[in-house]
């Protein structure tokens, strides 16, 4: 039979593991005549995580990394710190997986067949069009959960300010019109990290977007929603801040386990500049830097369980979180603009739930969990945080906590083949990107998982997408995994 290897680190070393490809990692395609995908590692880049022990019956694949080469676009480099993605599933049986090339300023597609091997790359929006403007995370919107769609939002973060706005894509739109960019005014500038449109049930007839502003300025990171009383309407909404409270409380207030009232109020402004100083006018809750933005999946209430990170940072940590925070905000049944806010994982409790945190970044929601990604800001002030990125699993029933897996690069062999090094902070590599994939390929507890490989680099990765020049480029890799068994 034949036998898939699949890279883990153990104790230090990495070591092959051998898994029998017959075993549980295929399954018919819906959309195909008896094509059947097979799960298996398809790049020549290893996964460089290591699963913790309840965790060491997942099966990690590695299907996609910079280094590879596609066969029906051989001159294709999967760019520098691929971040956000959604994926379709085509009427040919075929997949479109849309995914942000963060550190390249663009948005990449890429094909996989039936088999859901990865076949064609191409780049569908450049850093022409973005004005060399990060594309970090992103929501893919469907008719079938949104109501609207197929589109894809991508939050612009950091760059060339002020063009970082939400992006919106059409994931079918043709790659010769890579330099044209459609972006959403209405949504505001921030410095933005996602914007998550609600499930169609949450607010019946209405287009309601979750967008986070990855920020620590004077006026924090904020949250901020947009409405529109039309479904699919994404420009003649209205937008709004999170106020917590009378508008004086700080976010080291929150004591965990707590619920605060809160209220979304309008804002007149869609400006950066503009948009902060209003934000502080009117009480908005500043967070430090707030990162992804998930909802549970589910009922209609459900759907209105809404759950997000804020990463932390060194600065403004006497009011803000260091280490990094995940809230939940239940949204009122009839109203979007009130609800309560709970902190349900501290990062700054040295001694609580969530000590190891290091800078929380994307979070996925699934039934009954969501799945916390790090991306270390390099803190070595206190030995629970000197750890490589986690992802985590948080019971969203019990509130029971565990780590999954860790990234596993720093290993001897490692370092020798290229990929990594002992470098403390650049060696600290993001686990990024995580989305759901069970229910468009048709198997079970299926998930994407995304590395940045940021201390793996090689000037072949530079430019990918054909625009601007190497200035405007990153030289770093990217890794593109399959997690098969982590339960929804």
């Amino acid at each position: 039979m034949k036998t898939i290897s699949k890279f883990l680190a153990l104790t230090g070393l990495i070591a092959f593991v051998s898994c029998d490809s017959d075993d549980n990692n295929t399954v018919t395609n819906p959309n195909s005549n008896n094509a059947v995908i097979e799960l298996k590692n398809h790049s020549t880049t290893p996964a460089f995580v290591t699963p913790q022990a309840e965790f060491n019956t997942i099966e990690v694949y590695s299907i996609l990394s910079s280094e590879d080469t596609l066969p029906q676009s051989p001159n294709f480099v999967y760019g520098s710190m691929a971040d956000g993605c959604g994926l379709l599933r085509n009427s040919d049986g075929t997949f479109t997986l849309i995914n942000n090339i963060e550190a390249d300023y663009s948005i990449a597609r890429i094909t996989l067949d039936e088999t859901f091997k990865p076949i064609k790359g191409e780049y569908i929006l450049n850093s022409d069009a973005t004005g060399n403007t990060a594309q970090c995370s992103g929501s893919l919107a469907t008719p079938e959960e949104h109501g609207f769609g197929p589109l894809y939002l991508s939050g612009g973060e950091w760059g060339a300010m002020p063009t970082n706005n939400v992006f919106v894509v059409d994931p079918y739109k043709s790659a010769n019109d890579a330099g044209v960019a459609e972006v959403l005014p209405a949504m505001g500038q921030w410095t933005i990290e996602n914007a998550v449109p609600l499930h169609k049930d949450a607010y019946a007839g209405k287009t309601i977007v979750m967008i986070g502003d990855d920020s620590r300025g004077d006026a924090g990171g904020q949250l901020a929603m947009y409405v529109s009383n039309t479904v699919g309407d994404l420009h003649g909404g209205s937008l709004y801040g999170m106020k917590v409270g009378d508008g004086t409380v700080t976010d080291k207030d929150l004591l965990t386990g707590t619920e605060y009232t809160v209220e979304f109020v309008q804002l007149e402004q869609t400006t950066y500049n503009e948009l902060n100083t209003e934000s502080i006018a009117k009480g908005v809750m500043a967070f430090n830097r707030v990162e992804d933005i998930d909802y549970r999946k589910g009922s209609p209430a459900a759907n209105r369980e809404i759950y997000f990170n804020a990463t932390g940072h060194s600065s403004n940590s006497d009011t803000r979180t260091k280490y990094g925070r995940t809230y939940k905000l239940v949204l009122d049944e009839n109203n979007p603009l009130t609800g309560k806010l709970t902190l349900v994982l501290d990062g700054d409790d040295l001694a609580g739930t969530a000590k190891t945190f290091h800078s929380p970044d994307n979070i996925l929601v699934t039934e009954n969990y969501a799945y916390i990604q790090e991306d270390p800001n390099g803190y070595v002030d206190d030995m629970v945080k000197q750890h490589d990125a986690y992802l985590y699993q948080y019971n969203l029933n019990t509130g029971e906590l565990k780590v999954v897996l860790e990234s596993a690069h720093r290993t001897v062999e490692a370092v020798d083949n290229g990929y990594a090094s002992f470098d403390d902070r650049w060696g600290r590599w993001e686990l990024t990107g995580m989305i759901d994939i069970s229910d468009v390929i048709g198997e079970p507890d299926t998930f994407l998982l995304i590395q940045q490989a940021h201390s793996w680099k090689n000037d072949a990765f530079l430019n990918p997408d054909g625009a601007g020049t190497d200035a405007n480029s990153n030289n770093e890799g990217s890794i593109l995994l399959v997690i098969k068994g982590l339960a929804r």
